[in-house]
C-alpha cells in the first residue's frame, strides 16, 4: 500500500515513549520532534495509530510542505498573500467535498505571521475560493464536528498542512462517564504508566485515585486492550477514501490481548471520588481487574508493586502547611506500608515534594495541563533511615 508522512502529537515529555509505541506498531522513519513524533506508514498503519496508541494526542496526515520567503526585492508579496496561495494550491477535492464542512487548527511559531486567528482566516479563505471556482459553491466551516478538521503549522518560514484523522482528541478514550474535579487526562496517565515500565507484571497500587483514570489505564496496558476500543467514532472515517473493511478488521482484531494474573488497587479518602471511579471502571469494562476502596492513606495495608500517586497539589486554595503534612503522610506511608516497591509521585508543588521524605532515584519533567510537574521514582525497601531520608 501507498506510504504517507504523519505526526502523532503529544504532550511535553512523553515524546521517547510515544516513538516507542509506534515503532511497536510497525510504523517507518520514527522522528522525534517538539511535543510530537513523525512517521511514515499506510492506511492500515494510520488506523492502528489512532487505535492503539496511548500517548498520542492526535494523529495527522501531511498534505503539503512550503516556504514562506521574504518578498522579493521591488515587489510586495506579504506572507499572508503566499500563504493563501499555498493552501489554495492544494487539490481540495482529493480530501472533502464542496458539501463538506471543515475546522481548521492553526499553531504558529514565526515572526512572519504571528497571528494564528489571522493565519486561521486566510486558510479558510483559500479552501472557501478553491470550492468558489471549482463548483460554484463555497463549504461552509464547521467549529464542533466537522467532516474534515485541517491543521496548519508554521514555524518561522515552513509551513505544514495536514489532515486531523483523530477527531476529537484521543484522550477521550470514551469510558469516562464520571469525573472528580481535575481528573488526570488519558493520555498523561498511560505515559506515566508507561514511562514507570508498567506492562502489568505485578501488583499495581493508586492510593489517591480519584475518578479512576491511572487505575483504568494501567488495567488497559495489563489487558493490552487497545484504547480505541470505547470511542465511536474518529476523523478519518468522514475521509472520501475511507476504508471500512480495513477498519472493521483492525477494529475487531483482539488477538493481542493477554491475561492479567495480578490486581489493581485503586483507593481514595473520598466516597464520592470512589463512586465516580466505580462508573468508570465498569465502564471500561476492567471491574475484574481493579479492586477499588474508600479508606484514608495512613490506614490502607500495602504491599509489594508499583505505587503511583498523583496527590494534590494545592493550586486550589490549601494552605502551604496542608500539602506539606499531606506529602509527609505520603512518605510516611511509603516507607512503612509498600516496603519493596516502586512509587512514582507526579506534582508541580515541588516544596511539598521534598517533604515526602525520600530520595528519588529517578526525576522527570512532565506537564500536566499547563502546570510543570516532576514525576518522581523512589526505590522502597527495608533498610536504615541514613538509606531513605535525606
Amino acid at each position: 500500500m501507498k506510504e504517507f508522512s504523519f505526526i502523532a502529537k503529544t504532550f511535553k515529555g512523553l515524546e521517547e515513549v510515544l516513538a516507542q509505541e509506534l515503532i511497536a506498531l510497525g510504523a517507518n522513519n520514527v522522528q522525534i520532534g517538539r511535543r510530537a513524533v513523525s512517521f511514515t506508514g499506510d492506511k492500515a498503519m494510520l488506523y492502528r495509530a489512532n487505535f492503539c496508541l496511548r500517548t498520542a494526542l492526535r494523529v495527522l496526515e501531511e498534505i503539503k510542505q512550503a516556504s514562506l520567503r521574504f518578498s522579493p526585492k521591488g515587489k510586495n508579496v506579504k506572507p499572508e498573500d503566499q500563504l493563501y496561495e499555498i493552501v489554495k494550491s492544494i487539490e481540495w477535492s482529493k480530501y472533502m467535498k464542496v458539501d463538506s464542512t471543515f475546522a481548521i487548527d492553526a499553531t504558529v511559531y514565526s515572526e512572519i505571521l504571528r497571528n494564528s486567528r489571522f493565519v486561521t482566516y486566510r486558510v479558510k479563505d483559500a479552501i472557501a475560493d478553491y470550492w468558489s471556482e471549482k463548483a460554484g459553491k463555497r463549504p461552509n466551516v464547521e467549529v464542533n464536528n466537522p467532516d474534515l478538521r485541517i491543521n496548519v503549522h508554521i514555524a518561522n518560514e515552513q509551513v505544514t498542512v495536514s489532515l486531523d484523522s483523530s477527531g476529537e482528541s484521543l484522550h477521550k478514550r470514551g469510558y469516562r462517564v464520571a469525573t472528580t474535579e481535575a481528573p488526570i487526562n488519558e493520555v498523561l496517565a498511560a505515559g506515566m504508566l508507561l514511562l514507570a515500565g508498567w506492562n502489568g507484571q505485578s501488583d499495581f497500587y493508586d492510593p489517591m485515585c480519584g475518578s479512576g483514570t491511572i487505575p483504568i489505564e494501567a488495567a488497559l496496558i495489563a489487558r493490552n486492550i487497545a484504547p480505541g476500543v470505547f470511542r465511536k467514532s474518529f476523523g478519518f472515517e468522514k475521509w472520501p477514501d475511507f476504508d471500512e473493511d480495513l477498519w472493521c478488521e483492525i477494529y475487531n482484531d483482539d488477538s493481542q490481548e493477554r491475561e492479567f494474573t495480578h490486581k489493581i488497587y485503586g483507593s481514595d479518602a473520598s466516597f464520592y471520588a470512589i463512586q465516580q471511579a466505580q462508573k468508570n471502571v465498569k465502564s471500561a469494562g476492567v471491574a475484574k481487574e481493579i479492586e477499588l476502596r474508600q479508606i484514608r492513606l495512613e490506614e490502607l495495608k500495602g504491599g509489594e508493586g508499583l505505587v503511583m500517586i498523583n496527590p494534590p497539589y494545592g493550586e486550589r486554595l490549601a494552605s502551604n502547611k496542608d500539602m506539606e503534612e499531606l506529602y509527609g503522610k505520603i512518605g510516611t506511608a511509603l516507607k512503612h506500608q509498600f516496603a519493596d516497591s516502586t512509587a512514582w509521585i507526579i506534582s508541580s508543588n515541588e516544596a511539598a515534594m521534598k517533604c515526602i521524605g525520600l530520595k528519588p532515584s529517578k526525576k522527570m519533567r512532565l506537564l500536566n495541563g499547563e502546570l510543570d510537574c516532576q514525576f518522581n521514582k523512589y526505590e522502597l525497601f527495608n533498610g536504615k533511615r541514613a538509606d531513605l531520608y535525606r
